[in-house]
């Protein structure tokens, strides 16, 4: 199939540092490559892929040093040149939420569009009712929930390639380990507040947006000046391996309904257990007592140390490669655009 991937523009593809959308377009871009497809990805020139790269920013925008930039005129812009060259293709796979709508609604049965992010913001819901007819996949079926009467045509959990990180079957750091953005809803200070009381060192490899800037300042500064907790910032991911492997645990402590959570599999990948509060999409993720505890209270996940440490970390990696492959992925998505494609042949059918 002719495929148009379309991702957002303010990190490259795959992104250099912090990334998650970016990071699974390219998994998806490079391995519907491997199944033989003919895919063109829409992204910044700084991207790396064997697909063929449509350029659409001269560099992605957080990586921009100019201060004078605009982020809405970019996907503007980029958006006009994928409708330029729509008839090019079989499917155009969107990963910029929706903001493509109003400019392919004559198209929409030839288009996919992935959400990756929360579902539960006013004003949301009216607007995609605007639109009602652009089939839609959610990244969890948690993620629904405040949209459960749109246009979903499937769920597909993410997946990232088996090579990607390596199976570590004894960690070696005898630490926890915190990986993600450190905000409100990401809850770092409650990753502090479980390796206190279990009495284990914390590294924290985590990225600092501007928004969330006096959040870290005002809330985690101040936890940083014990020297059991260690504050890395960003970490690429040729570092993860060695991070997540050698940790205990992951702690994946949220407040907040996460759509997904891609530091998850990436540490089931290495073997490691995951920590994670019963929020959001943890429970579809986590298999309890296999590959990590789903936790309410500070109290549980403090157990939960303990107990997650003897866990079979090969088994834990075998269930990684069981269900969030990037080739499972890759399928899945198969399935649905070649789903869209039939959809599109009976429509025409209809309308001759």
């Amino acid at each position: 199939m002719r495929i148009a991937q379309i991702a957002p523009l303010y990190e490259a593809v795959p992104p250099k540092l912090y990334g998650g959308t970016e990071r699974i377009v390219s998994h998806l871009t490079e391995t519907l490559v491997e199944l033989g497809h003919d895919v063109t990805l829409f992204a910044s020139a700084d991207s790396r892929t064997r697909a063929r790269l449509a350029p659409m920013r001269g560099q992605a925008i957080r990586m921009d040093p100019d201060p004078l930039k605009s982020d809405v005129a970019a996907h503007l812009a980029m958006l006009h040149e994928v409708r330029r060259r729509s008839s090019e293709f079989d499917v155009l796979h969107f990963h910029v939420d929706l903001l493509q709508f109003p400019l392919f609604a004559h198209i929409a049965s030839k288009t996919l569009t992935t959400l990756h992010g929360r579902l539960d913001l006013a004003d949301l819901g009216a607007a995609y009712s605007c639109w009602p007819s652009f089939p839609l996949v959610s990244i969890s079926d948690d993620q629904r929930r405040p949209l459960p009467s749109a246009n979903w045509l499937g769920t597909v959990h993410h997946g990232i390639p088996i090579d990607q990180y390596a199976l570590s079957t004894q960690p070696r750091g005898g630490y926890l380990a915190f990986l993600g953005r450190m905000s409100p809803e990401k809850r770092p200070d409650r990753a502090i507040a479980i390796a206190k009381a279990a009495g284990l060192p914390l590294r924290m490899a985590a990225k600092v947006d501007r928004a969330d800037a006096a959040y870290f300042r005002e809330t985690i500064e101040p936890l940083l000046d014990d020297p059991a907790i260690e504050f890395i910032g960003e970490i690429r991911d040729a570092d993860k391996t060695a991070f997540l492997g050698d940790a205990i645990a992951l702690l994946f402590p949220i407040d907040w309904p996460e759509p997904f959570g891609l530091v998850m599999i990436e540490a089931l990948a290495c073997g490691t257990p995951v920590i994670a509060w019963n929020r959001g999409s943890v429970p579809e993720i986590i298999e309890d007592g296999v590959t990590g505890r789903v936790v309410e209270t500070l109290e549980q996940a403090v157990a939960a140390v303990g107990e997650v440490s003897s866990y079979d970390r090969t088994r834990i990696r075998e269930r990684f490669e069981q269900r969030f492959s990037a080739r499972t992925m890759a399928l899945n998505y198969e399935a649905l655009y070649r789903c869209l494609h039939s959809l599109g042949s009976i429509e025409t059918r209809l309308q001759a």
